[in-house]
């Protein structure tokens, strides 16, 4: 799997937490679709922290791992 560390702003994304997250700004993680990858962030640290790039293929094999 090829993931990469983003230090800068990626900009016109869309960010989504997820449904299992509560409200109370716990341990959150969001996940926004770009062009041609998809993007994880820390949900506590979201206007400056570090964000993961992830290629869409990969992202599409973790996803499916993690629901089975």
């Amino acid at each position: 799997m090829s993931v990469e560390q983003v230090t800068d702003t990626v900009n016109g994304l869309n960010w989504f937490k997820s449904s299992y997250s509560g409200s109370d700004g716990g341990d959150c993680v969001e996940v926004a679709t770009g062009l041609d990858a998809m993007y994880v962030r820390d949900s506590k640290d979201a206007g400056g922290g570090p964000m993961l790039r992830v290629d869409r293929g990969e992202w599409a094999a973790f996803v499916a791992l993690a629901a089975g």
